[in-house]
């Protein structure tokens, strides 16, 4: 049996060599929270030893991000932080890497004046825009990971002793990411090859629509002409694979902008701008969402559905078998990270240019054009259940089974 500290050094060594996968010579950015420094140090070392040329790692804190939300003047949400953009392109155009290490609290900003959030997401999405558009074009590899920490840990184990909540969580994380095997390299190879046997099969049949039904869901999807199926194992336009999400078992394509229509309820709770949305149910008509509520958080919805034009639209459907092993254990982790991983899932926002033929040479306007929706936002929900059927029509009508009692048929 491996030891944290094995574990965690097979976790960062997971984010390095299958993540990110770091090139000789190359650059790596990691953004991560000051409770990640632990794991953050391995990855750093692993980088240098896999011949790194520089690693580059700025540090956030989660209590002066409230401090700010709670104290700073308005205006300081509406300032653009254009040298920031500016940094980060020029690194993402010269090949560098980049590295997110998710752990704050998902109720961080809970109380906070909804105002604030929004103009602190709009002003920060805008800007980044361009950024944003280079990696989910894979023009530079990028990848994201989880680190334990203790506000995250109090969220997920509430009713756990307090000295154990954060062990509780490591190893859930552990398990979810493979890091507790011997030798989780060839383990994540050895899925990632599985997901991409699913893909292939998906992208053979062409659908052009998907129709989904479970409580609470009865919505139709349109699939755009050329779409294609893809797991988080993409390849950069240098050639150099790597691994979007640590964990993942999803497999996902973009739908056509126009084309949904119906009527979808999550079954997940969803974090968002450090405050949780929960029981909301969203109602379709070409392809916009037109009505809907929410039990829990829905003025943070209504915030994220009026955030631009795109936002009310759909970005990305996602196919995950209810007995995967993150759904299988049983713990809601309050982080899409790892619950889009447990479930079925749809983003409200932009589609991935890589998931259409071609997509990744398009403009911004051609995108556009090939039914691609665009926004400064992209938030996965979850609405896939143990009761979720999922048929895939073929272009001449057909109906075919793809998901019963919410697994792979």
């Amino acid at each position: 049996m491996l030891s944290f500290e094995q574990k965690l050094q097979n976790y960062a060594l997971l984010a390095v060599k299958i993540g990110v996968n770091i090139q000789p010579g190359q650059t790596l950015v990691v953004n991560a929270d000051l409770a990640a420094a632990e794991l953050v140090r391995l990855v750093v070392r692993a980088a240098y030893e896999s011949g790194a040329k520089l690693v580059k790692v700025n540090y956030t804190d989660e209590q002066v991000t409230r401090l700010r939300y709670d104290l700073a003047p308005a205006e300081s949400f509406l300032i653009p932080p254009k040298w920031q953009a500016q940094e980060l392109e020029e690194l993402a155009r010269d090949n560098a890497a980049f590295l997110t290490i998710i752990s704050a609290d998902p109720d961080l900003l809970s109380g906070i004046n909804p105002a604030r959030i929004a103009d602190n997401q709009r002003t920060h999405s805008s800007t980044m825009a361009g950024y944003r558009e280079l990696l989910m074009g894979n023009h530079a590899s990028w990848s994201g990971l989880a680190f334990a920490s203790p506000s995250w840990a109090a969220k997920v184990f509430p009713d756990a002793p307090e000295d154990q909540r954060v062990d509780l969580l490591w190893d859930a994380i552990f398990s979810a990411v493979r890091a507790d095997l011997e030798d989780p390299v060839a383990a994540w190879r050895e899925h990632q090859a599985s997901l991409t046997r699913r893909c292939e099969h998906l992208n053979a049949k062409r659908y052009s629509k998907l129709h989904y039904k479970g409580p609470g869901t009865d919505l139709t999807i349109e699939l755009p002409e050329g779409h294609i199926w893809c797991q988080a194992g993409a390849v950069n336009e240098r050639g150099t694979p790597f691994m979007a999400n640590i964990p993942t078992e999803e497999v996902f394509t973009a739908p056509l902008k126009h084309g949904a229509s119906g009527t979808v309820t999550s079954t997940k709770p969803l974090s968002y701008g450090g405050n949780i949305i929960d029981r909301f149910t969203l109602t379709l008509e070409n392809g916009k969402v037109t009505r809907y509520t929410a039990e829990v958080g829905g003025e943070t919805l209504e915030r994220m559905l009026s955030m631009d034009e795109g936002a009310a639209y759909f970005g990305e459907v996602a196919l995950v078998p209810y007995h995967s092993p993150i759904s299988q254990s049983g713990i809601l982790y309050y982080t899409t990270l790892f619950d889009e991983n447990a479930s079925c899932h749809i983003a409200l926002g932009a589609a991935y240019a890589f998931t259409l033929e071609g997509g990744t040479t398009l403009t911004k306007d051609q995108l556009i054009e090939r039914g691609m929706n665009q926004s400064l936002i992209h938030v996965d929900f979850m609405m896939g259940s143990p009761e979720m059927s999922i048929d895939g029509i073929t272009r001449d009508g057909k109906s075919e089974p793809l998901f019963r009692s919410g697994d792979w048929v």
